[in-house]
């Protein structure tokens, strides 16, 4: 696929546009939020509305990106960079792979760290099941539990509410936050569930395509 077919597709879960890169807390977001989800590339000189800006210092962009990688990103984080040339103008393309050492965390301006998913254009934070959904993922021997009856009782209620979220099930269980926590983080991992980061809060659905 051309640079162009590539701008035409627009941002999206995998594809992210920056006109310049001018904050290394800001887009370590992205780039951890690439590492946790499905990798990604980052398209810099190119406008929000797609665009071709170019670029005019390819190694302070560099520079920038490689810093927020290594300094702002937990574990640190490597790009591969391109160089590309789109009607004379120089855009420079970052990519990400998707990381074997999730969850990456990224550092923000009061010196706390986050962890950051891909949900279509946007970089938002994980929740506390997100998050350690990442952990287990890693897992090179998989998920093992016990089915037993709270996970019965959960699977039953999320068959009548599709978009369950985490204190309804606390309630209907009559289970602690973490422990509702623990069965969830289990049941997503497993293939069971799904876990969907909204712009607020987390919320839950079951898996119909298995």
């Amino acid at each position: 696929m051309t640079i162009k077919a590539l701008i035409f597709e627009g941002e999206g879960e995998r594809l992210d546009f920056k006109n310049r890169i001018s904050n290394c807390g800001k887009i370590a977001k992205t780039l951890v939020a690439f590492a946790n989800t499905k990798g990604g590339k980052l398209l810099v000189g190119v406008a929000d509305d797609g665009t071709i800006k170019g670029v005019k210092s390819e190694e302070e962009e560099k520079y920038m990106l490689h810093r927020a990688g290594q300094q702002y990103c937990r574990p640190a984080i490597e790009l591969h960079f391109t160089e590309l040339y789109v009607d004379d103008k120089l855009v420079l393309v970052a990519e990400v792979a998707e990381s074997d050492l999730k969850p990456h965390y990224a550092l923000d301006d009061s010196g706390k760290w986050w962890v950051y998913v891909r949900v279509d254009d946007k970089s938002l934070l994980a929740g506390k099941v997100v998050v350690d959904v990442l952990r287990q993922s890693n897992r090179l021997e998989g998920v093992r539990f016990s089915y037993t009856e709270k996970e019965k009782a959960l699977m039953e209620y999320m068959q009548t509410h599709p978009r369950a979220h985490l204190p309804e099930l606390c309630d209907h269980l009559q289970l602690s936050r973490r422990r509702t926590r623990r069965i969830l983080v289990n049941l997503i991992v497993a293939g069971v569930i799904e876990v969907h980061n909204g712009d607020h809060e987390e919320f839950y659905t079951e898996r119909t395509d298995f």
